[in-house]
């Protein structure tokens, strides 16, 4: 009955249905590509195997590269996988084998064993796991798939449901039904079925086409407007918006016949027998059961999570969990209502039934349920399930909420626990009085000097912040020149931070910076190369956006308690005589060198060596990296940015005139890369031919994202992958 037991116990059945489900992370530390799985990582998981409820759920066993492995059901989830970290001399052949290569797990908390069941099914068939057998009687339902994303959508019959984009209608519980309807519907609605290389290859129309079956856009003989229209009512009647369709072509059928239009009135005619046949098919196959999401919420202090159950069908056939911040204060009412509009404004798909867990604030629901209605193009209903079946998804849905809440907690608790201790050791490896809470680390990044570029990240109390990341052009460097240009990068983040210190001093009040730092401020002129930065640097340049406050330039006045280097002996030379040179000498300052991963310290002839298992290096190694990655992804945007402005400059027939007038009409090369054909042409001063040749000289290049070129300008946060 079941897929096989690898697991040490019994195994059950699998099947798939309704269950409320909330995936929960237990992680066995950072894991860099798929390999054995170490003592370290299973000794972790074992640590938080107890921390697992004694409820019935789903668990699932992944690799070092998230791939899921085995998917198993329990009654009680702690009981039943604590069983597979028992002495291997219990454990068969088939589970020592998976053990050795899990270093992830998930669960998936149910109300009972059957959704427990039905669940596991779902999963298996989703992930189709290498060590789960398959049922022979397996059955997975159709589903029919409209390629929404793409310029000429195609339609097809598919088992799987991805998250690509594209829309699904289903599951079908007949398939010959399926193609018979779809027969039918394709007498109304000529959608191609071709693949996309066909599409791309062009030519002349295939049969579907002469037998009006397809509109042949693969061969030019329909714009995309025609197209697209057809798309639209063809998705309006899966939809079930059917009745305004039968009228529209009933009356266009009426509308010929008076024209004496008999051809086209027989054709009508059998369209809209097609279309009763389908109908009739989809009432002999029995009432669909609708399209919910069931919406849980948990909250604790200032932060909430939410999770979102896909109900299609009768069948929980997805979930999306998601954090909330900055609800401390609010009513539960509130803070749904927030949700609602957050989440609907970037979800691909409105469904019809949104099951709530509490009611919304009054004058709200009406707002929300409008314009729900207006996203999804039909009518919404926002419900509060008293009783019943519904509302015992929406209980589920709270459960497992309130469980990622309690992990998220215990998780962050724990990653504090291991900062704290990481920092400690650290301070005790390059003699600190106390541990270091800011640590702000620097890297460089060019390609022979060209579009040079530095990197500021920081972390406090051991993890990354990234809203105070920072980014620099290097300005007055010419050339391959790293320890000239970290001096830039370092003199400019510096002197902004003494500057925002003193402006802080002249305003009452206002506190800015580390109150229990004593700085030794040596004003001095600058000198040197020091000296040339000072006096060559534009206004405002010398760290942070220059059209920014200080306080939207990230509190450059927080001066950091340690400053690290990406670099050796020379790196840090440099780093030193900007701090000297500005009188910050009690900043204390290290460099990371790659290769044998030494830390070397002003004044020491010897390298600090720390044992490569510490957490300290660890914690080093983490934030010289971010660095790294940070730098050089604003460099490789940079570098492509100049590449499109070399394209355009080398585009024929597009002098300054011409750039200038697409410069203001798009606003940004990026956007002119972005641009059709139409729009280049449209452009005053532009022609046909003109706007092709930009068009085809832009789409050789890969579109970069656009990047910001303010010196010092603020990191996105998410790291600019």
């Amino acid at each position: 009955m079941g897929s096989g037991p690898p697991g040490p116990g019994k195994r059950g059945p699998e099947a798939c249905d309704r269950a409320a489900a909330c995936y929960h992370h237990v992680v066995a530390g950072r894991r860099e590509e798929p390999a054995m799985t170490t003592g370290t990582q299973l000794a972790a998981l074992r640590e938080r195997v107890a921390d697992l409820p004694e409820r019935p759920g789903v668990y699932l066993f992944k690799d070092a590269e998230g791939e899921v492995l085995y998917v198993g059901k329990a009654r009680s989830l702690r009981q039943r996988v604590r069983s597979y970290f028992q002495s291997s001399k219990y454990l068969t052949a088939r589970i020592l084998r998976l053990m050795q290569r899990v270093a992830d797990l998930e669960f998936i908390v149910t109300r009972n064993e059957v959704e427990a069941l039905i669940l596991e099914n779902t999963l298996i068939k989703r992930y189709r796991p290498r060590y789960n057998v398959r049922l022979r009687d397996d059955k997975t339902y159709p589903y029919l798939k409209i390629t929404v994303n793409e310029r000429w959508p195609r339609v097809s019959v598919v088992r799987q449901v991805k998250d690509d984009g594209a829309r699904y209608f289903g599951p079908y519980t007949f398939s010959a039904s399926l193609q018979e309807a779809l027969r039918l519907i394709r007498r109304v609605f000529p959608y191609r079925t071709c693949s996309n290389h066909r599409l791309a290859r062009g030519g002349r129309p295939c049969l579907h086409y002469y037998i009006g079956r397809c509109l042949a856009p693969c061969a030019g003989l329909c714009d995309e407007e025609q197209y697209d229209g057809m798309i639209r009512e063809l998705i309006a009647f899966l939809e079930g918006r059917s009745r305004e369709m039968l009228n529209r072509v009933e009356r266009q059928m009426q509308e010929a016949a008076e024209n004496l239009e008999f051809e086209r009135a027989a054709e009508l005619r059998d369209q809209l027998r097609a279309l009763h046949q389908v109908l009739e098919q989809q009432q002999a196959a029995g009432p669909r059961r609708g399209e919910q999401d069931a919406i849980g919420l948990a909250r604790e202090g200032d932060r909430a999570h939410a999770q979102v159950f896909f109900v299609r069908e009768g069948k929980v056939i997805g979930r999306e969990q998601l954090s909330l911040s900055g609800v401390e204060g609010l009513a539960d009412e509130e803070v749904l209502a927030a949700f609602l509009t957050q989440y609907y404004s970037r979800a691909s798909y409105v469904p019809q039934e949104v099951l709530l867990p509490c009611d919304l604030p009054e004058g709200e629901a009406e707002v929300i349920t409008r314009w729900l209605g207006e996203r999804r193009g039909h009518r919404v209903r926002l419900h509060r399930p008293r009783r019943g079946a519904k509302r015992r998804l929406v209980e589920m849905a709270e459960h497992n909420a309130r469980l990622l809440l309690e992990r998220a907690e215990t998780e962050e608790r724990a990653r504090d626990d291991r900062a704290r201790r990481a920092l400690e050791e650290l301070a005790d490896y390059l003699g600190l009085e106390e541990p270091p809470r800011r640590i702000e680390c620097y890297d460089i990044s060019n390609l022979q000097g060209a579009q040079a570029v530095g990197s500021m990240v920081v972390m406090i109390d051991g993890e990354p912040r990234k809203s105070e990341y920072r980014r620099f052009r290097i300005q007055t460097v010419e050339g391959p020149n790293d320890f000239a240009s970290m001096q830039e990068v370092l003199y400019r983040r510096l002197r902004r931070g003494l500057q925002e210190r003193e402006e802080a001093r002249k305003a009452p009040g206002r506190a800015v910076g580390t109150p229990n730092r004593a700085l030794v401020l040596r004003p001095t002129a600058p000198e040197g190369l020091l000296g040339s930065l000072s006096e060559g640097m534009p206004e405002g340049a010398a760290g942070g956006s220059p059209d920014s406050t200080p306080e939207e330039a990230g509190g450059f006045a927080d001066l950091p308690d340690m400053i690290l280097i990406d670099g050796g002996k020379g790196q840090l030379s440099a780093a030193v005589e900007v701090l000297d040179r500005l009188g910050l000498v009690d900043i204390p300052v290290f460099g990371l060198a790659k290769r044998f991963e030494l830390v070397f310290a002003p004044g020491r002839p010897d390298p600090i060596v720390i044992p490569r298992d510490s957490p300290a290096l660890h914690l080093l190694q983490r934030i010289r990296d971010e660095a790294h990655r940070f730098a050089l992804t604003y460099h490789r945007k940079l570098r492509q940015r100049a590449a499109l402005h070399s394209v355009l400059e080398e585009v024929p027939g597009i002098g300054p005139r011409r750039r200038k007038a697409l410069l203001e009409a798009f606003g940004s090369l990026d956007a002119i890369a972005r641009a059709t054909e139409d729009e280049l042409a449209a452009v005053p001063g532009m022609t046909r031919k003109a706007a092709e040749a930009v068009y085809r000289a832009f789409h050789r290049l890969p579109r970069p994202e656009a990047a910001g070129d303010a010196p010092g300008e603020p990191g996105d946060g998410a790291g600019d992958e």
